[in-house]
């Protein structure tokens, strides 16, 4: 229906167009029939698009009004009325469209309007200018009736008031619908219809009488095509802004109402000291219009700029100054530090796990926390302190005060302080801690700002490290922490295509029968003549995302491996692979894609695979981890939790997940010798995993006296030390054969 009303707007628009044309070309000097039934027909349009759409009420009455009384004067005209009447009519007309186009400009915005005011000032002094040497001021000349000229002039300035008024509207920033395009054609052929009447009294410009009546029929047209049209129903609302503002249109408009005036003035001489009057009043008028104008855009321009500026140094969500602003802020503080005993200090400043505050509550609700913190620390830090929010969840303080280690350390505790207590949010109160590195600027070192920031960044991580919620104060040693971090993940981009990587193997018992039942695939990195320990290379893989593309290697080189063992012979058919998954491995979501391609192009049964995760991840990564098992299994892999009993979980927890396999941490077998509780704990955790349907597998045994019990709490697999240590792919078959004889690692 709304496709059928916009298409049948647009042949109204036409039609009226083509028959204002056959009117101009068979009737010139007398009303030909077909106006009337024109402007009978739009009307009639007119009227049902006011049924359909229901428009403001006060848009449809000020065109229907003043097309009515226009047509009115132009039947007048026609009658032989006289010529003061039919002025009347039109003067009655234009009042009434200029009534309406007053109530749009007033629903407008006033902000947009006094922007816009101007410019339309100018447009519409300009057209003053014209209107006065064109046709006010030669009439005045002749013999037409000084009465008659008197109202032809006010006239004039009616249609020169819709000007102005339509030049707000149009130069509104605003987007602009096709019914508003519509009237605004419409308006504008109405003033022209005026301004030809007015011509056609003068005898200089030869003027047919009566052409006038084309451009009103043009008008009552297009006004009925733009109440047809649907746009016409939300003309009156809140429109959405421009993206691009109509400059070139606006330019040229502008540069007109400049331009022609004042050469028009400048190549005609004045009639009389009246003229000569007008004229001077009139260009000066334009002359202080167009300064207010330049100087509107001026302060615009400076507004915008500081606009600009502010937003690019501050934050949005806080209004605290940002990374670039806080730099500047460092910066002078080191230089002014020379001069004085200060040794300014910079807290980097890290809110705890937000990252589960916008996953769990929403980006919203972090953002209602990141303005509670801001406003926390602004209160917690001295007047002289600066308070930045340079990322994310990170922010900065700087103090430039301070004069030791001891003062820095201070303010840090105030501001770990002022979080303790809740934040109340829509979600009701929450509790945040915040993880603080402390970096001051001693006498003796020549910092930059950069590097002063950089090693306060440096502490907040050893704050994390140390466990979150507490201070870390920077020294030396971080330096080198970092940059051997920063060596290591460099590097470790480029091991995987070096081939610096490789799997070692260490065999799963089975200690009833002496028999390998199992492999646990383990990650070794030899860089050039450096073997870097797993515990520094793969919590910096899994921080980066690396560790995606290592399992998916360390998944299809295992299952190869085991491919080959069993091909030759060397292990039975039913020996299993346990290769570790991190949680970044289960949140990608070609994860089991890569498991799937793993086992087919081994050609191992998805039995045979296990693969281990930890007791945390399935805490701390519950809904994500839940669904990867889920498919896991259902693919047919086993699940085990790695390092069971150092995650805290509870039995709750784990029965959710598809486990098959539990695998006791080294720290209960260490001590499951020496430590009375110890025995408890283990066999806790094998009736733990009964009830959940696992077999159990212990790690890290070291000696005889430790399998024995193990034995004795029905615990039959394990692995450690006491039968081997991980081998290389190549040893795995004389390993094995050795592990077949039972006597031999008894001894």
């Amino acid at each position: 229906m709304r496709k059928a009303l916009s298409f049948l707007s647009w042949i109204v628009l036409l039609a009226g167009l083509g028959a204002t044309t056959a009117h101009l070309i068979t009737s010139t000097m007398a009303t030909h029939p077909t106006a009337l039934a024109i402007s009978l027909i739009a009307a009639v349009i007119a009227i049902v698009g006011y049924v359909l759409h229901r428009p403001p009420l006060f848009i449809f009455a000020s065109i229907f009004g003043t097309f009515l009384v226009l047509m009115s004067a132009a039947v007048a005209h026609e009658e032989q009325a006289s010529a003061q009447d039919v002025e009347l009519l039109f003067f009655a007309g234009m009042l009434i469209m200029n009534a309406g186009l007053f109530r749009f400009v007033h629903i407008g915005k006033k902000g947009e309007k006094a922007q816009v005011l101007p410019d339309g000032l100018i447009v519409a002094l300009g057209a003053w200018i014209l209107a006065w040497v064109i046709i006010i001021q030669p009439s005045l000349e002749t013999d037409s009736g000084y009465s008659v000229t008197i109202l032809q002039a006010v006239v004039l300035s009616t249609a020169i008031t819709a000007i102005f008024l339509l030049t707000i509207i149009v130069f509104s920033q605003n987007s602009s619908s096709l019914s508003l395009t519509f009237l605004g054609v419409s308006i504008t052929a109405t003033c022209v219809a005026i301004v030809l009447r007015a011509l056609s009294f003068n005898e200089t410009y030869n003027v047919a009488d009566g052409i006038h009546i084309t451009s009103l029929l043009l008008a009552i047209t297009t006004a009925g095509a733009a109440l047809l049209h649907p746009s016409i129903h939300g003309i009156s609302h809140s429109r959405p802004l421009r993206t691009s503002a109509p400059f070139m249109f606006r330019l040229t408009i502008m540069s007109a109402s400049l331009i022609v005036p004042v050469l028009l003035i400048a190549l005609t001489d004045a009639f009389d000291t009246r003229d000569r009057i007008v004229r001077t009043t009139s260009i000066a008028l334009l002359a202080v219009v167009v300064i207010v104008r330049v100087s509107q855009s001026v302060r615009q321009n400076s507004r915008a700029q500081d606009h600009l500026m502010r937003n690019a140094l501050t934050d949005s969500l806080t209004g605290l100054p940002n990374r670039i602003l806080m730099l500047e802020h460092i910066a002078d503080a080191l230089e002014k530090s020379w001069l004085t005993h200060q040794q300014p200090t910079v807290l980097f400043i890290d809110v705890d796990r937000f990252k589960n505050i916008n996953d769990s509550l929403g980006h919203s609700t972090g953002d209602v926390v990141l303005t509670h913190v801001a406003s926390r620390l602004l209160l917690a830090v001295p007047s002289e302190a600066t308070v930045a929010r340079i990322s994310g969840d990170e922010f900065v303080i700087l103090d430039p005060t301070t004069e030791s280690p001891t003062q820095s350390v201070v303010l840090a505790e105030k501001v770990l302080d002022s979080l303790r207590s809740p934040l109340p949010t829509a979600s009701g109160d929450m509790f945040v801690t915040a993880s603080i590195g402390v970096a001051y600027a001693p006498k003796q070192l020549d910092l930059t700002a950069d590097a002063l920031l950089q090693h306060a960044d440096t502490a907040m991580y050893r704050a994390k490290d140390a466990g979150r919620n507490c201070i870390a104060l920077f020294d030396d040693t971080m330096l080198e922490i970092v940059t051997k971090r920063l060596d290591i993940e460099t590097a470790l981009y480029r091991a995987l295509e070096r081939q610096e990587l490789q799997l070692v193997f260490q065999p799963i018992m089975d200690m009833t029968i002496g028999m390998v039942v199992g492999f646990e695939a383990l990650m070794r990195w030899q860089r050039e003549d450096q073997a870097i320990a797993p515990s520094d290379f793969i919590p910096i893989a899994e921080e980066t995302g690396i560790i995606v593309p290592l399992g998916t290697w360390a998944l299809n080189d295992a299952l190869s491996q085991l491919k080959n063992w069993i091909q030759q012979g060397v292990v039975s058919q039913d020996t299993s692979m346990s290769v570790n998954v991190s949680a970044q491995q289960l949140h990608d979501p070609e994860f089991l894609t890569h498991v799937r391609d793993a086992l087919n192009n081994s050609a191992i049964s998805p039995e045979l695979l296990t693969l281990e995760v930890t007791e945390s991840i399935m805490i701390t990564e519950d809904s994500h981890a839940l669904v990867a098992m889920r498919n896991l299994a259902h693919l047919g892999v086993r699940i085990a939790v790695d390092d069971f009993g150092t995650g805290y979980s509870s039995l709750s927890v784990l029965q959710h997940f598809p486990l098959h396999s539990i695998k006791i941490d080294r720290s209960f077998v260490n001590n499951l010798t020496s430590a009375k509780d110890a025995e408890s704990l283990v066999r806790t955790i094998i009736a733990m995993a009964d009830a959940l349907g696992a077999e159990v597998v212990a790690e890290g045994i070291e000696s005889a006296e430790q399998m024995n019990t193990l034995l004795d709490l029905k615990c039959s697999k394990a692995q450690g030390y006491f039968f081997h240590r991980p081998i290389a792919a190549s040893l795995v078959p004389e390993v094995v054969t050795e592990l077949q004889n039972r006597d031999t690692w008894l001894k």
